[in-house]
């Protein structure tokens, strides 16, 4: 059976707000010098592997505020194991990709986790902890809020449409804290044909860390496995984990930062958010930095302390991107001329690079009803040649 689509719900906010366009000109200014590079950074690198990151039949639901019936989230892209050297150019390519699972639901350089919901979505504190940041830099996913768990975790949530707290607020495990949107040059860029989402970095010691488990490993899901859940027992009055940060050795690394206006800002933050903040420059812009020493006393193990970032009411799992496959193929053998399973499962196959068995689907589709969505599959086939 098909899941279908519900109306999320959801905050209203505008596209332009949820690009990260409000205010409009500092925004614009900080996407020109994206593509552009800047004195630290290179331009970013795409090709034809990058169109994997499109997909027209998630996204286009979204924008239009909707959610998946069965509320699970659908998981687009996770944290790259095979990363290429991060004192080069941000790659958006899928050369060298492999995820927790050994797939391939990831780009190169990806470091995070993207949640694709609509925009205006509750976004809440994967654990309790201390805000460090809320700044939007469009070049390296827009508005962004930077939480201090103590005990030398750090969650970052990108792409923020709004924020909904200050830096220095104290939140709760699964508090409100932002409403999501697509923020970022790459939103708007590709604007209708990615999907809004909430990028998710988790932080251990001061370095990006991939909070699913590979076998062997201990997953930082709170669930103790790779199905997390939100939290939905109400007010929690959990207290953050310990102060573990080297406060000589992030002053060192604000010291060591390179862009004048990045080493201000995070000069100008309390000490007891500057940590917070540091870890997630050192990982976002590690070009900006003409060094990064270790920024903790001491090494913490990796345990489940993390709940699924979004509001009970609205997700209650996950699901893969490439796990919708399964979905549709059984819908095709319960109903072979479900075109539109088949039309879903060719753009599935297009994006994880499997081209020829995407043509194939619409191929089919072609045979048995030319005029199908007014020529759609036909229309699909040509993009993949201009491709």
């Amino acid at each position: 059976m098909a899941v279908g689509w519900i109306r999320a719900d959801r905050a209203r906010v505008s596209v332009i707000e949820a690009l990260g366009l409000r205010p409009l000109l500092p925004g614009l200014r900080q996407c020109v010098a994206a593509l552009g590079g800047d004195a630290w950074s290179e331009p970013g690198v795409a090709d034809t592997s990058s169109l994997a990151l499109l997909v027209p039949r998630l996204s286009l639901p979204l924008w239009a505020g909707m959610a998946r019936a069965d509320h699970r989230v659908p998981v687009t892209n996770l944290p790259n194991r095979t990363p290429p050297p991060h004192d080069g150019p941000y790659h958006v390519t899928r050369r060298q990709v492999c995820d927790f699972r050994g797939g391939t639901l990831t780009y190169d350089s990806h470091e995070g986790t993207d949640f694709a919901v609509a925009p205006g979505t509750r976004l809440c504190t994967v654990a309790p902890g201390v805000v460090s940041e809320v700044r939007r830099f469009m070049q390296r996913g827009g508005l962004k809020v930077v939480v201090d768990h103590g005990g030398g975790l750090v969650s970052v949530y990108a792409h923020c449409a709004r924020a909904e707290v200050a830096v220095g607020d104290r939140v709760s495990r699964g508090q409100v804290i932002a409403r999501s949107g697509m923020a970022g040059v790459d939103g708007i860029l590709f604007f209708p044909w990615l999907a809004p989402h909430l990028h998710l970095t988790v932080l251990l010691d001061g370095e990006a860390v991939d909070p699913w488990a590979a076998p062997g490993e201990v997953s930082l899901w709170r669930t103790g496995d790779n199905a997390p859940t939100p939290w939905g027992d109400g007010a929690s009055d959990e207290a953050p984990g310990p102060d573990t940060w080297d406060h000589e050795a992030v002053q060192d690394t604000v010291d060591a930062c390179l862009d004048p206006e990045l080493a201000a800002w995070m000069a100008s933050l309390p000490q007891a958010c500057r940590a917070g903040s540091v870890a997630a420059a050192r990982t976002y812009f590690p070009t900006r930095f003409s060094r990064l020493p270790p920024i903790v006393t001491r090494a913490t193990a990796r345990s489940p302390r993390l709940d699924l970032p979004l509001h009970p009411d609205d997700h209650q799992g996950v699901v893969f991107l490439d796990g919708l496959e399964a979905e549709l193929e059984r819908r095709l053998a319960e109903k072979p001329d479900d075109h539109d399973a088949r039309f879903d499962l060719a753009q599935i196959r297009a994006a994880t690079g499997d081209r020829a068995a995407a043509a194939d689907l619409l191929l089919e589709i072609m045979k048995a009803d030319r005029e199908w969505r007014e020529d759609g599959a036909r229309l699909e086939l040509l993009k993949f040649f201009e491709a």
